[in-house]
């Protein structure tokens, strides 16, 4: 991909950049959700945005505005991102999977001023446990909401119906939209600037409470540009979504990317399914594959898996966690996508740093994450001296550019910690840059294992153990020890039908890798415990093997 294209989404708001595509191509399906029979052409997309964009109107939602969005890949999800985008109020993603507690911060934190929401999700029960995080909704008139812990909080709108006590409802405010005229939109979108902050995404919060990250229209777009660039999207693509649209891998590299780029965006399921991805691949014909390494594992491990056509299939994107080698070799030899490309980012980061494209070598696309985007500078520290390294040390990776967040909302010294005085955004993540510019991610600072004074990298352990042809996935991680410090635990997930000693397993690493590196720990799993964007909760999982071992680490 040439580094000198020039982005015509530059300069552009979201909302302009769905009107331009609008007009370019109206009658070019953009959005498909199988499941929900739910399809729409670019023309219909822009005007059902207006008119949600009308109903935010009037619910009295003012530019800079936060809107709060709890629920699962529906396609209300998707026209409420580019609506509240289109007036400039803030979308606050909530991860579909916080409880009551974890929604009540978010709430909290972000200064919401509406909660759109579903029912529910799995088990999880939605109008049960918005009630408990906010009483006063009971006895409130919708629009009318005062709660103490809530002050900015006037609305909680139900998108399906009927609605819980208190609550709001989508289609009133469609209705109520309808009497807004919509000059008053048209004025509304001439206000805004491109350099506003426009999303509100939560990290995972794998330790210690999620910071909100604020993202601007411009780190968006562009981010979303070279994303399709480097797969060389065009509108003949249909771009398959199974992953969350509150991650930035969903609203990002899968909404925002596929309307950019002119494709048509695929979303099989309103949560990660794998038989309904295949469904949607064979029947949909998609050209283009989003998922983390776990979502691929499963697809590939699935029993309907052989059989299927998957002829259409050209280029995709594997990112949110490590790429083992192997699964990026059986998704381009046994999927048939043979420009499968590896991404690797952050929320903080819009989420892009690096990037392989179509164009790489296989090599270079199975054992690297790619360069840096265009207008993205990247180095590699020393975590302890900030001095920068050369090609081939490992440290840590850093990165300025387009894509660097606003900073953390309310959260200055966070922010500070994150973004150093020079505008560098520090990772947290390990790497080494070969001498074509291209970056291996290897491993995390705070995944690093400190065993006896030797660091150890659990991601060269993983990658080891995955090459054995009885293990499915694997992770690796530190447990307590009293003598020195941590010792290594191997989780694995073993293909069906192997039943290997964990001896044997603890020999084939002795035989190869370093005394220090050889897990002491064996531990066969059925599943991993995981964030809803498919990475697994190291921390939660270390807490499970020390429990599974009766390890007991001093309070």
């Amino acid at each position: 991909m040439s580094t000198t294209i020039d982005p015509w989404v530059r300069g552009l708001t979201i909302g302009e950049a769905l009107r331009r595509r609008a007009s370019e191509l109206p009658d070019h399906e953009a959005l498909v959700f199988p499941q929900r029979g739910f399809r729409a052409t670019y023309a219909e997309y822009d005007t059902q945005v207006d008119a949600v964009a009308l109903g935010l109107l009037a619910m009295g939602i003012e530019n800079g505005d936060h809107v709060a969005l709890w629920a699962t890949n529906w396609p209300e999800w998707v026209l409420l991102h580019l609506a509240t985008a289109r007036i400039g109020a803030v979308l606050v993603t909530v991860n579909p999977a916080y409880r009551g507690h974890e929604l009540a911060y978010a709430l909290e934190q972000s200064d919401a001023r509406a909660l759109f929401m579903i029912d529910g999700f799995k088990t999880s029960d939605y109008f049960a446990l918005v009630a408990e995080a906010c009483p006063e909704l009971a006895d409130a008139e919708p629009g009318q909401l005062r709660a103490a812990r809530f002050p900015e909080l006037r609305w909680v709108v139900s998108i399906p119906e009927p609605a819980g006590a208190g609550m709001g409802t989508w289609a009133a405010m469609i209705e109520a939209g309808a009497a807004v005229p919509e000059s008053e939109l048209r004025q509304r979108e001439a206000q805004l600037d491109p350099e506003q902050p426009i999303n509100l995404q939560y990290t995972s919060g794998t330790t210690g409470f999620p910071k909100g990250v604020l993202l601007s229209h411009r780190n968006l777009l562009l981010n979303a540009f070279y994303i399709g660039a480097f797969q060389n999207l065009t509108q003949d693509d249909r771009v398959c979504v199974p992953v969350p649209f509150y991650h930035c891998f969903g609203c990002v590299i899968g909404t925002l990317c596929s309307l950019v780029h002119g494709a048509t965006m695929l979303v099989p399921a309103e949560y990660f399914e794998p038989v309904a991805t295949l469904d949607c691949l064979e029947n949909e014909r998609a050209t283009s594959l989003y998922g983390v390494p776990t979502m691929f594992i499963a697809e590939l491990e699935d029993p309907s898996f052989d059989g299927r056509d998957l002829s259409s299939l050209r280029t995709g994107i594997m990112a949110g966690s490590p790429c083992p080698i192997e699964v990026m070799n059986r998704v381009v030899e046994d999927m048939g996508a043979t420009e499968m490309t590896i991404a690797y980012g952050l929320t903080e980061a819009s989420p892009g740093i690096t990037m392989t494209s179509v164009d790489d070598p296989i090599e270079v696309r199975v054992s690297t994450v790619g360069s840096s985007f265009p207008g993205v500078e990247t180095r590699i520290v020393d975590s302890a001296s900030g001095a920068t390294l050369p090609d081939g040390e490992q440290g840590e990776l850093c990165a300025r550019g387009h894509n660097v967040m606003i900073g953390y909302y309310k959260m200055p010294e966070a922010t500070a910690t994150a973004i150093d005085g020079d505008g560098w955004l520090h990772t947290g993540d390990l790497a080494v840059r070969d001498p074509d510019g291209n970056f291996k991610i290897t491993g995390r600072i705070k995944d690093m294992v400190i065993r006896g004074g030797e660091n150890v990298y659990p991601r060269e352990i993983e990658e080891f153990l995955y090459a054995r042809d009885d293990v499915e996935d694997v992770q690796v991680v530190g447990v307590y020890d009293a003598k020195l410090g941590e010792e290594l635990c191997a989780c694995l997930k073993l293909r069906e039908g192997a039943s290997p000693d964990p001896e044997d397993i603890r020999q084939h690493c002795a035989d190869r890798l370093a005394h220090f590196k050889v897990p002491r720990y064996i531990w066969f799993v059925d599943e991993y415990p995981m964030t809803v964007t498919g990475k697994v909760r190291k921390f939660k999982l270390r807490e499970q093997a020390e429990s599974h071992f009766g390890i007991e680490p001093p309070a």
